[in-house]
């Protein structure tokens, strides 16, 4: 039997905002240490941090001060918990900037908290399927170019670049594509438009969609993809 446990100890910048965030997230705090140096332990049923003084040369705002993975059964559960412990806290939920909780789509395997050291953590449920950078190779045209956008968004946290991948996907592919594929497209297309802050560009594909005139049958296919237009909209607004 194993009996091994691993504590990460990340860096800390600011005390005070640190243990605001994750008293936030639902963390207690076990420990509160800052002399003769700074010590602090956050607890959350098994999940356990440790934080000490950072180095004076460590800069926040580059987030590459520390992290850690946390293996969870499911991610969906912490990612509600946390969104509405923000929301009491802040008054909203913090996606730019230090501190900030990436968002999870539907489908979506893991997420990311970025805490006010530039620490990252990320939750990933345990059987998360491999990943194919690039696109799966039993895929090809518009639903290989997709596949890869979920990668640049759902792994990388990278929606600028999604959007600009899948801009140059729809131009190259779109013609061919089918029409799932290409509604699919055009519905994680006006996703990330939202997520950018982009009114104009969501608007534009939405009629985009409505052109199409999808039937119920199409549109129970790309449900996922529909549903999580409704969903980042809704999670960002506060």
């Amino acid at each position: 039997m194993m009996t091994e446990t691993t504590i990460p100890m990340l860096p800390c910048v600011t005390a005070d905002d640190t243990v605001e965030f994750y008293e936030a997230l639902g963390f207690d705090v076990t420990r509160r240490q800052h002399r003769p140096y700074l010590y602090m332990a956050f607890l959350l049923g098994g999940v356990e941090l440790n934080f000490k003084d950072a180095a004076p040369r460590v800069n926040p705002s580059e987030e590459l001060t520390g992290g850690c993975l946390v293996m969870v059964d499911a991610v969906e559960g912490y990612h509600r918990d946390f969104t509405s412990g923000l929301r009491r806290r802040y008054g909203r939920v913090p996606t730019q900037g230090l501190p900030r909780l990436t968002r999870l789509r539907p489908g979506q395997t893991r997420f990311c908290l970025y805490d006010p050291s530039g620490n990252c953590v990320v939750f990933i449920e345990r059987d998360e399927p491999a990943i194919e950078y690039g696109g799966a190779r039993s895929m090809s045209g518009l639903a290989k170019a997709l596949d890869n956008v979920r990668i640049l968004r759902d792994y990388k946290n990278d929606d600028a670049l999604a959007a600009q991948a899948l801009d140059v996907a729809l131009r190259r592919h779109g013609d061919g594509a089918s029409r799932l594929d290409l509604a699919r497209a055009i519905a994680n297309r006006v996703e990330l438009a939202i997520a950018l802050g982009d009114s104009d560009g969501a608007d534009a594909r939405r009629d985009d969609l409505v052109t199409m005139a999808l039937d119920a049958g199409e549109r129970a296919e790309i449900d996922d993809d529909l549903r999580a237009i409704d969903e980042i909209a809704r999670w960002l607004s506060n």
